[in-house]
């Protein structure tokens, strides 16, 4: 307290006095004011629109500026799926014949720098609306990996870059069967750039005062380099646990569709529903359901993800996006025609179908044999956000329209009706194509597409010339350029799995999509989105796949098979095959010119790799791939794990042998491992191929 002034003072007439103790009242006030006024703006504006970040990565972060782009041309066309070069399309534009074969009214789609930086931008940020399935429905902060938690995990890194998120749980939990300790160590895989808040393909979104995540592309589809903490754009991310972070989410049972785990089996509980005949009925036991998907979740190997609607647990590799030549798409090769031969169809289908699990409810009758109600009841009764959760005795899908956060469409994410709906077709699986209000139709997965076919792996420096053109030779002798052929090291076609013999389960997984199929068509991409009233119709060409290559990739009248990949970029893409079961770690094998040693058997497949966190070292996991012995032991070392049986996942098949039974030395071995490793963004050495 502040002690009376002196009379020796000069005194202060009495108004005076009063102002002297007034202004600095008033100002203090005002601060007030003004201080309440900012946290109620801010407040009002963070209700009132979606705030999103983090933002696109500069490219100065990312090893994109030292690669060597591909052959995509600025200036070429793709009208739906036919390359129209540059050259091509300066001549055909000199004639009104050649203007409207590349209008947009066609289906053309010219490729531009516009296009591929808004493909790079829907690549980091755009979820299309998946925040919603994922936080209000799925429950996917509800758990420990909860915004909490996140934060003192990233917070801990203390700007340092990271390939794998460690959370420690806050909680004594069971999931499924298996028991985690509060203190327990997760490893998501979730990577996060250098100084960054956020890990990379994860945005935050505040909407009304809800914090919400969603995922992006980039969450499997790039990775953060350990050695330069740069951001590998198109290298997948090889140990991103997605089974482990759905399971332990409040409302997994959501994602039943995406294993082994049929609701229709599972005990009744007391949550009552009117069905599609509008009979009552009562829906699958809540705990018991959850407790059944869980413990399939927890079987997926991390860098997998089951991305197929055929409710069997055979989770297959984030592939990378190293795009440019390498149709068809997705493993089995089922994204195959329609614009970039195929690659606009798998963004859509990562978007459109595996985001949101409500996707194919119109459809689940004739996919799973589960009538809608059933089906959005199952996914709803324990949905993370009361919005959400359906009441006793409700229909399903009248309660699922009234709380739709996207009117007009039939699920949660941002997507049209193709037409045929709710027939599906080769071109959109599903026929719902992912697409944001106020983007012309196609707009950003063009973009997407257009981006990624601008990705090369990072450069391999080649130290040794004559054993890299020693390996190319092999590769050549070994008869490997049969079917990974041309620039790009694949034959773009699709092997039958009697002859691949790879683990089948996967090859078989499109075949119930392919029973919903219609005639492929879709809307030109001039078309606005939200859809206008009876928009024009385009036949999308199917002649740009073999009907054996589509019979295959669907199993129509087949057991399905597996596409040829691409070998570009096999340095930052271990493990091999579709399941990811062919891995070694790097103290696995001890390597001479006589011959190798299993000097630690712990560190092969995938039980001494990825579920004991550690990488596949690419050199030693090539050499199981082309060695039948080690192959042997390694498929042996899958197979005796419970989970990866549960999971479809053990590393069999392609069963081309580079060893010593089949007339090769161990050196030569080494080298053609040596070549396969040097298939870079400018491979220095390439094989003598026939054509």
């Amino acid at each position: 307290m502040l002690s009376p002034p002196e009379t020796t003072e000069p005194q202060v007439s009495q108004p005076a006095a009063r102002q002297s103790k007034e202004i600095p009242l008033f100002l203090r006030l005002r601060g007030i004011v003004i201080l309440l006024a900012l946290v109620l703006f801010i407040g009002f504006f963070a209700y009132q629109i979606d705030l999103a970040f983090p933002g696109t990565p500069s490219l100065n972060n990312t090893y994109t500026p030292l690669t060597q782009a591909t052959a995509q041309e600025i200036g070429s066309y793709d009208v739906l799926g036919k390359v129209v070069s540059k050259a091509e399309a300066e001549s055909l534009l000199k004639t009104e014949e050649g203007k409207q074969q590349l209008s947009t009214d066609n289906g053309a789609v010219a490729i531009t720098e516009d296009l591929i930086a808004l493909g790079r931008k829907a690549f980091y940020r755009e979820t299309f609306g998946n925040e919603i399935f994922f936080t209000d429905v799925t429950g996917i902060l509800n758990g420990p990996l909860n915004l909490v938690n996140l934060t003192k995990a990233i917070l801990s890194l203390k700007g340092q870059p990271t390939t794998n998120l460690q959370v420690t749980m806050d909680r004594d939990m069971k999931v499924g069967e298996r028991n985690f300790k509060k203190g327990d160590i997760l490893n998501t895989g979730l990577d996060v750039p250098a100084n960054s808040l956020v890990p990379l393909g994860m945005i935050t979104h505040i909407n009304k005062g809800k914090i919400r995540v969603g995922i992006t592309c980039a969450a499997c589809h790039a990775t953060v380099d350990r050695k330069t903490g740069r951001i590998l754009e198109g290298a997948p991310n090889n140990d991103l646990d997605t089974g482990l972070m759905l399971a332990l989410a409040s409302n997994s049972a959501s994602w039943f569709r995406q294993t082994g785990v049929n609701p229709l089996m599972i005990p009744r509980g007391e949550h009552t529903y009117i069905k599609s005949d509008n009979k009552e009925g009562r829906l699958p036991d809540a705990k018991a359901l959850e407790e059944a998907v869980d413990n399939q979740l927890l079987t997926w190997t991390p860098g997998n993800f089951d991305s197929t609607p055929d409710n069997h647990n055979n989770p297959s590799q984030n592939p990378p996006s190293y795009t440019f030549g390498a149709y068809p798409y997705g493993w089995s090769g089922n994204a195959a025609i329609g614009w970039f031969h195929g690659l606009t169809t798998l963004n859509s289908n990562v978007h459109g179908t595996n985001s949101d699990q409500t996707s194919i409810a119109d459809a689940s009758q004739q996919l799973l044999g589960i009538d809608k109600d059933t089906f959005l009841g199952v996914i709803l009764q324990n949905a993370a956000n009361p919005i959400f959760k359906l009441p006793q005795g409700a229909k399903p899908s009248e309660f699922f329209q009234k709380n739709d956060p996207t009117p007009g469409t039939p699920n949660i994410n941002e997507v049209i009706k193709m037409p045929g709906y709710p027939k599906g077709s080769p071109f959109i699986l599903d026929g719902l194509m992912a697409n944001s209000p106020g983007f012309p139709v196609a707009a950003q997965l063009n973009g997407m597409s257009a981006y990624q076919n601008t990705l090369a792996p990072p450069p391999v420096e080649t130290r040794d010339v004559a054993a890299v053109q020693h390996g190319a030779a092999i590769f050549t002798r070994a008869g490997c350029v049969e079917c990974h052929s041309g620039r790009y090291f694949t034959n773009n076609h699709v092997i039958a799995e009697q002859e691949i013999k790879s683990q089948p389960s996967r090859a078989m997984a499109q075949a119930p999509v392919a029973r919903n199929f219609t005639a492929p068509q879709t809307y030109p991409s001039n078309v606005q989105v939200p859809l206008p009233e009876n928009p024009p119709v385009l036949n999308v060409p199917t002649d740009i796949t073999s009907e054996e290559d589509f019979k295959l990739a669907f199993a129509i009248g087949n057991s399905g098979g597996y596409k040829v990949p691409s070998l570009i970029g096999l340095n930052v893409t271990a493990p091999y095959l579709h399941d990811g079961g062919v891995a070694a770690g790097p103290e696995a094998l001890k390597v001479d010119e006589n011959g190798y040693d299993i000097v630690n058997p712990d560190q092969l497949g995938i039980p001494g790799t990825l579920l004991s966190n550690i990488l596949p070292e690419p050199r030693a996991s090539l050499r199981v791939l082309i060695d039948r012995n080690l192959r042997r032991q390694t498929v042996l070392a899958n197979r005796a794990n419970s989970d990866l049986q549960e999971s479809n996942a053990d590393g069999s098949g392609h069963n081309y042998w580079v060893d010593k039974q089949a007339g090769f030395s161990t050196q030569g071995q080494t080298d053609l491992i040596e070549f396969l490793l040097s298939l870079d963004d400018a491979p220095q050495v390439v094989p003598i191929q026939k054509n």
